[in-house]
């Protein structure tokens, strides 16, 4: 079934101080999409993000973003008080995200959680301890790693006390009995983060939207992941890197680029049978419906570089298993596996055949697609089946607006001679790509608002202004152009 869908991250959702959350305006959104039969929503990596922003280089692989809880949905369900709620620092609501009042705020509602915990229902407290023993397999570390961060003056793990960086089973036992109260804190927070994020899952699925979530291949060097499982990482026993990963020098870097996230030691993924990325992907896969695999061409080879080198220049290809990896997911999650594959720069057969061995589809972006080349694989002409998302650009790429612009003529007329005369890129882009065979289609919301590049999500390379942008209007202001979307949508079969 082709169908299309709407690219938002939670982040830009409006109506709340600070930060979009898992609160009424994402049902609404929800409801939105629903009501005009797009059945599909992406969103980026719901995972707390690091110091500029980005959620693609979390401190946990398996935590939420503190910075979604909602206020109100807390006091709808009796956890918190409306006194509570008057104490939170605010604002009126913000159309950037304001990292530092998301940051005090979500603080004050983890330790409001904590103060009111002791006279929540039995059956309440019940319910937590059954989710914190399901879930100890990631929250125990995550939660201890949060705490010891918070008192280690922020950081990194690997200039903690060796007794704790070293994670020393009497060191922990210690910090543990030492700080219950902190880390039952962090622990009451990514459970009302689960509930409300699973509510609003629930959501959309009884009104048939799925709902795409977003998972980075590498994990961050400072995070609870390879804190709690170096041996499965690239580091040494001081916690420096060992190897780290990036990508090779090209047309757009001539000393590549250099990611800083150690790589994965895969002969002992192997020995465990892959134990930790089938917990990783099956905690996501509870999050989401269908699960996009950012640089998915790593589980074919990666390019691997020292540790200590500054630039990607040295790094060297080294093969990957990613077909045992996909091997094994397939006896444990439904067929076919519900991954997208991000194929996106240039990839090789042996990528492809990996990909098409396990039927995922991937991803075509056409605002790549006109470089006078007939043979570009992302002209709409090229995309040949359903096996395909196609995308007018995604959260890195400038708005179709922004696109147009820096277009130059000789692209222009190539652009036109599918479209006609440009009057709206992004609605022209999108008709292409509901045209197109593909079995889902989708659009950023800022190209059906006719936004330019001051609604940019990210600029790759860059390290301002970047994962700030929010709606600056109601979800119900939004209904002409999710209107026009789903009628589109219709036209062409979806």
């Amino acid at each position: 079934m082709r169908r299309a869908g709407v690219l938002l991250h939670v982040t830009a959702l409006p109506g709340t101080p600070a930060c979009g959350t898992f609160g009424a305006a994402a049902h609404q959104w929800v409801e939105a999409l629903a009501s005009q039969g797009i059945q599909a929503w992406q969103v980026l990596p719901l995972a707390p993000t690091d110091g500029l922003g980005s959620p693609y280089s979390a401190p946990s692989a398996f935590a939420l973003n503190p910075w979604f809880l909602d206020a109100e949905a807390l006091l709808t369900a009796g956890l918190l008080s409306a006194e509570d709620l008057r104490g939170l620092p605010t604002a009126e609501p913000q159309t950037r995200l304001d990292f530092d009042l998301a940051q005090r705020r979500s603080a004050a509602l983890a330790d409001a959680l904590l103060q009111r915990y002791p006279n929540w229902d039995a059956s309440v407290r019940q319910a937590f301890e059954q989710w914190r023993g399901q879930e100890g397999h990631w929250l125990k570390d995550h939660c201890r790693f949060v705490v010891l961060k918070q008192h280690q003056g922020g950081q990194p793990w690997w200039s903690w006390p060796a007794p704790l960086a070293r994670r020393r089973r009497s060191a922990l036992q210690a910090f543990d009995q030492s700080h219950a109260q902190p880390l039952l804190r962090e622990a009451l927070l990514q459970w009302q983060l689960q509930v409300q994020w699973q509510q609003l899952l629930e959501h959309a699925r009884r009104v048939g939207v799925q709902v795409i979530g977003d998972i980075p291949f590498y994990v961050a060097h400072d995070s609870a992941d390879v804190w709690s499982h170096r041996r499965l990482f690239s580091v040494e026993r001081s916690g420096r890197l060992r190897l780290q990963s990036g990508v090779p020098p090209d047309y757009f870097s001539e000393t590549g680029q250099l990611w800083g996230t150690p790589v994965y030691r895969w002969a002992l993924h192997r020995l465990s049978r892959f134990r930790w990325w089938k917990r990783r992907l099956r905690r996501q896969l509870e999050v989401f419906d269908l699960l996009r695999i950012d640089h998915f061409r790593a589980l074919e080879a990666a390019w691997i570089v020292p540790g200590a080198d500054r630039t990607a220049e040295r790094g060297v290809w080294v093969r990957t298993p990613g077909t045992s990896l996909l091997r094994q997911l397939q006896t444990r999650l439904p067929s076919p596996l519900p991954l997208i594959a991000e194929d996106l720069g240039v990839i090789t057969p042996e990528v492809e055949a990996l990909r098409d061995r396990f039927g995922l589809p991937g991803m075509k972006i056409l605002q790549f697609a006109f470089d006078g080349n007939p043979a570009n694989p992302y002209l709409p002409a090229n995309i040949k089946g359903e096996n395909w998302v196609v995308y007018t650009g995604t959260h890195d790429n400038a708005t179709s607006i922004g696109w147009w612009q820096q277009l130059s003529q000789e692209q222009r007329a190539q652009v036109e001679a599918l479209t006609g005369p440009v009057h709206a890129p992004g609605w022209q882009l999108l008709e292409l790509a509901l045209q197109t065979n593909a079995g889902l289609a989708l659009v950023p919301l800022q190209d059906l608002l006719h936004l330019g590049d001051e609604a940019r999500f990210n600029t790759p390379g860059t390290t301002e202004g970047n994962w700030t942008w929010r709606l600056p209007q109601s979800i119900a202001s939004v209904a002409g152009p999710l209107l026009g979307y789903g009628e589109l949508a219709r036209r062409y079969g979806r």
